[in-house]
């Protein structure tokens, strides 16, 4: 069980002008700005689930699983702080149990490696065997189960620096649950990744809840892995949690929108469309549209349509997932 109520995070970043000058000046006297990071987050999360966790650049995800995985600790200003605000990991507060704790959660981070550069695979492995103190006969079944399932047999006498990306990411969700962890925290685990690898690696998660019952936060910008993945979606913007929900919900909150394309003669798109009728997508030849169906039909929406276009072809959808998170973005102004 994740437990975190109340917790907020506030960042002081230096910030200086441009020019040899003002660096000298900042020698000297540097200025400080607060960025708050958090901002009062709380939510729940059962064993065995799988949550997105999504949201902008700089929205706060990050800082979230760092401080559940106990890298940060939260704002603890003054005692009444202290009191309301609360980690809790099956028990544990991530900072203060830190050694217990890591025994626990396996994390990925897309862009950072917790492997070694220049050893192979397995050099790495073995450390992290001794770190967690992995007794022999589970990191030998561990080691068999991960390599079968993320098929890596074959890289993992290959120094991490000659792996593709797809392939060290591979090696990297192995070593994260090397120790068998209960929770697993995923921050952008298929960023940069071909087609083939994205689904090797949605497939390997999906298993591992399946059959170990992990539960999975994730974080990412490609809403194919959180359709993949999870049902529940948690949406933070400027450091607040904006929205928790179920990603069926979401999609029936919005199932009112339709996006018609058309394909026409290269007329420009009017700076005045009617209600209901918003532009999404304008290259030349091919347009999208979204349409509020609440507002206009979509019969009556091509017909205003075919009005200010030479329309050649047209094509109705519902509105994608990527669509539906813009909205949200749009709808909550982050």
């Amino acid at each position: 069980m994740i437990e975190l109520h109340h917790i907020s995070k506030t960042f002081r970043v230096a910030r200086r002008n441009a020019g040899m000058r003002e660096a000298v000046k900042a020698l000297f006297r540097r200025e400080y700005t607060e960025i708050r990071a958090l901002d009062d987050v709380s939510f729940t999360i059962g064993d065995g689930e799988m949550v997105g966790y999504i949201g902008p650049n700089g929205a706060g995800k990050s800082s979230t699983i760092k401080i559940m995985s106990g890298i940060l600790h939260p704002d603890m200003h003054d005692e009444e702080t202290c009191r309301k605000s609360i980690c809790r990991i099956d028990g544990l507060v991530p900072w203060k149990n830190r050694k217990e704790h890591v025994r626990h959660i396996g994390v990925v981070f897309g862009q950072r490696s917790q492997l070694w550069w220049d050893v192979p695979v397995l050099d790495s492995y073995e450390l992290i065997r001794d770190i967690y103190q992995i007794d022999a006969s589970v990191y030998r079944r561990n080691l068999e189960e991960l390599t079968e399932c993320l098929q890596i047999g074959e890289i993992l006498r290959t120094p991490v620096r000659q792996l593709s990306l797809g392939q060290r990411m591979r090696c990297e969700i192995g070593a994260s649950l090397l120790h068998d962890p209960k929770i697993l925290f995923l921050d952008e685990p298929t960023i940069g990744l071909d087609a083939v690898s994205k689904i090797a690696v949605r497939d390997f998660i999906r298993r591992r809840n399946r059959d170990h019952g992990t539960t999975v936060i994730l974080t990412t910008h490609d809403m194919q892995d959180i359709e993949a993945l999870t049902e529940r979606i948690l949406l933070i913007g400027k450091g607040r949690i904006l929205l928790d929900g179920s990603l069926s919900q979401l999609k029936s909150r919005h199932s009112g929108i339709r996006k018609i394309t058309v394909t026409h003669n290269g007329n420009s798109v009017p700076e005045t469309l009617p209600a209901g009728i918003v532009c999404t997508e304008n290259q030349p030849g091919q347009t999208a549209f979204a349409v509020d169906t609440a507002v206009l039909g979509v019969s009556e929406a091509i017909g205003v349509l075919s009005g200010l276009f030479e329309i050649t072809d047209l094509s109705v959808a519902g509105a994608t997932a990527e669509e539906l998170v813009v909205s949200l973005y749009e709808e909550f102004a982050i």
